[in-house]
């Protein structure tokens, strides 16, 4: 037989499983580590850690498995984006890794856009300068550590500085590469002109490949680490969104996902480079060669029913005790109780600002219509709205952009809840459906090592036979309507408020 294993790692933990060629899952762990935050807004994580837990979690899924290490064919890895691993010239480690959600940047990015010109910054690395992006991490080091940045020899992503523990290659792909914001996204390779511009050593970077190429093979010393067997086949793997589409099969034209976790994210796939000149979404190399993906982002999707459920939600908590029951069970079937639009209530879900469409660190979350006939469902229905309005918002810039998806597959959290999938499928007036699986990006960089191995002639090819489907809940167009009208008032209250917001942030 013939093995693969998907590695994630992840912000809260890397989680590895071991699948056969037709994506049965035999073995899964999962080992956490901690997140630091030495200042407001910084984020850091320790790359050993990351490490320590990839030979933890490899370890137990071969052990548990009771598979052997030779019939393990290959490996696909998986990750957080943009996070910033620098190595001196011996291998080591040379401060903690800045992560994706660090915001210390904003001057950085403020520098990077006067350099190269926000508009050419947009065509060559198909975003703008952003405080989550590898780039403006690597300007602030050179910027207030200018000592550890003189000693910088590599500069790797999570997921590759992981690579090269197992391999001993410096190397990348062109999905996480992509959220670097030093790639000619459409050329899908390192941009000259920005680093030259940005004054970065190309040496520093790591070989760029396609996601299901082979990059490097299993050394003696990781090996002897990880009860691997020298030799492995390591492909390119792919960032965590991208690896998500191959692992639900969204790598076709006319396919997209919508996740709603702690942030919301609608992703599509595209044959073609489409670039939004606003900056409004990003657009990276998809793991299918040849191929894109544009990807709008929701700040506080699963956020806001959260925050709701902690702050607002009590007795729906005590009744899922009762129950047994999770508490969002609980609270789904309270707003089911409750029509289209909660009784003309509308919610805002800017709790931490918002990405897509409008930009904006200063947007805060909002009630507005708020009467006193409202209560709890009437709340609970009217955030799970303005989440959905939010993701509306995304797919309505890639109409702009030319891309039109015909199929969407729901995941993440809010995934499971059949009444959000509801209001998905009636609002973007397009099927929702799940699959079967519930690995997502292990799944995925699962795909692309039977792809990089051999099992598989292609990525369509694989997901065809390994992606399963689970329901599909269809919309209605008398609901689509209905929605239709409160999206539009919706639509018009962030243009009304974003003077205000401005304000209050200043007081």
């Amino acid at each position: 037989m013939a093995y693969v294993l998907g590695i994630d790692i992840g912000t809260s933990g890397t989680k590895t499983v071991l699948f056969d060629k037709e994506g049965t899952v035999l073995a899964s762990s999962t080992v956490e580590y901690p997140l630091y935050q030495p200042e407001n807004g910084w984020a850091e994580q320790e790359p050993l850690d990351w490490w320590n837990a990839v030979k933890s979690t490899v370890s137990k899924v071969i052990s548990d498995s009771g598979v052997v290490a030779e019939e393990i064919k290959g490996i696909g890895l998986s990750g957080q984006m943009h996070g910033l691993v620098m190595l001196d010239k011996d291998n080591n480690v040379l401060r903690p890794s800045i992560i994706w959600c660090d915001q210390r940047t904003a001057k950085e990015c403020e520098e990077i856009e006067a350099k190269v010109g926000r508009e050419r910054l947009i065509e060559i690395t198909a975003n703008p300068a952003l405080t989550g992006f590898t780039a403006s991490k690597i300007m602030w080091v050179k910027n207030h550590q200018p000592e550890i940045y003189a000693k910088c020899a590599h500069i790797l992503l999570p997921k590759d500085y992981i690579r090269f523990m197992l391999t001993g290659e410096y190397a990348t792909e062109v999905s996480d590469a992509s959220g670097m914001q030093l790639l000619d996204v459409p050329g899908r390779c390192w941009s000259d002109e920005v680093l030259e511009k940005l004054d970065i050593d190309k040496a520093l970077l790591g070989k760029v490949y396609e996601s299901p190429e082979v990059t490097g093979y299993v050394t003696e010393e990781a090996s002897k680490a990880t009860g691997l067997k020298v030799g492995t086949a390591v492909v390119g793997g792919a960032g965590d969104n991208a690896a998500a589409a191959v692992g639900t099969g969204v790598v076709k034209e006319g396919r997209a996902f919508t996740t709603i976790g702690t942030s919301g994210v609608v992703f599509a796939h595209s044959d073609k480079i489409s670039i939004d000149p606003k900056g409004r979404v990003h657009t990276f190399c998809c793991a299918v060669p040849g191929a894109w993906h544009v990807m709008g982002v929701t700040q506080g999707a699963g956020l806001s029913l959260k925050w709701l459920r902690d702050t607002v939600c009590s007795p729906e908590i005590a009744e899922a005790e009762a129950q047994n029951k999770d508490p969002y069970y609980i609270m789904d079937k309270e707003a089911e109780k409750v029509t289209i639009g909660a009784e003309r209530l509308l919610y805002l879900p800017y709790l931490m600002g918002e990405r897509t469409p409008h930009l904006d660190p200063d947007a805060r979350g909002v009630f507005f219509g708020l009467s006193a006939m409202h209560g709890r469902p009437h709340m609970i229905r009217a955030v799970m709205e303005g989440v959905s309005y939010s993701l509306m918002d995304c797919l309505s810039v890639f109409s702009e952009m030319g891309i039109y998806p015909d199929s969407m597959i729901a995941c993440g959290g809010g995934g499971t809840s059949k009444l959000w999938r509801k209001m998905l499928a009636d609002i973007y007036n397009c099927p929702i459906s799940t699959i079967a699986s519930k690995e997502g990006p292990a799944l995925g960089v699962a795909i692309l090592a039977m792809v990089g191995t051999g099992m598989y002639g292609s990525v369509e090819e694989a997901c065809e036979a390994v992606i399963k489907p689970g329901t599909t809940q269809n919309p209605e167009s008398e609901n689509h309507d209905r929605y239709m009208k409160f999206y539009e008032r919706y639509c018009a209250l962030y243009p009304a408020l974003k003077e205000e917001f401005s304000k209050l942030a200043a007081v």
